[in-house]
């Protein structure tokens, strides 16, 4: 097992920062049900030496265990950025500790990556009472793609 994957597997041992976070002041998601890759990022702000800074990152993912992996390591380094500090993030960047992706999994860095701009760019919860969960967004019917949930063992 290379270090990449070693490093993925570990992170998703414990994910941090998993959830929706219902006292957010910015909302972000991209991707599409269609390919079945999806994550929602989810920002609260503070005030520190005069500027907005991002106080806690949340995300929720339906995805691949190394979009999972970005986004947990993501939410960890977005804390006490400045919203421009957090737009000059690359996906690289935001992978942090996993290290470099392998170009296979790029898309999954890229996911994060717009999630978090999504967020950025205005990404609103004034309309929160009309956010549906990624889940309910995940089951709603489009094209002929059907997904369906399984109940997981305890």
């Amino acid at each position: 097992m290379n270090n990449f994957e070693e490093n993925v597997r570990k992170a998703l041992t414990s994910p941090l920062n998993q959830g929706e976070m219902p006292d957010a002041d910015s909302v972000g998601t991209v991707g599409s049900p269609d390919c079945g890759d999806m994550l929602r990022m989810w920002l609260k702000f503070t005030e520190k030496d005069g500027k907005k800074v991002i106080d806690r990152a949340t995300f929720q993912s339906f995805g691949c265990q190394t979009a999972i992996a970005v986004a947990s390591m993501a939410t960890e380094l977005l804390k006490g950025k400045t919203i421009e500090q957090a737009r000059a993030m690359t996906a690289d960047e935001l992978s942090g500790d996993l290290g470099t992706l392998p170009p296979m999994k790029i898309h999954c860095g890229q996911l994060v990556e717009g999630a978090l701009r999504s967020a950025l760019d205005g990404g609103s919860v004034d309309q929160k009472a009309s956010v549906s969960t990624l889940s309910d967004e995940m089951k709603r019917p489009e094209g002929n793609v059907k997904i369906t949930f399984l109940p997981t063992a305890d």
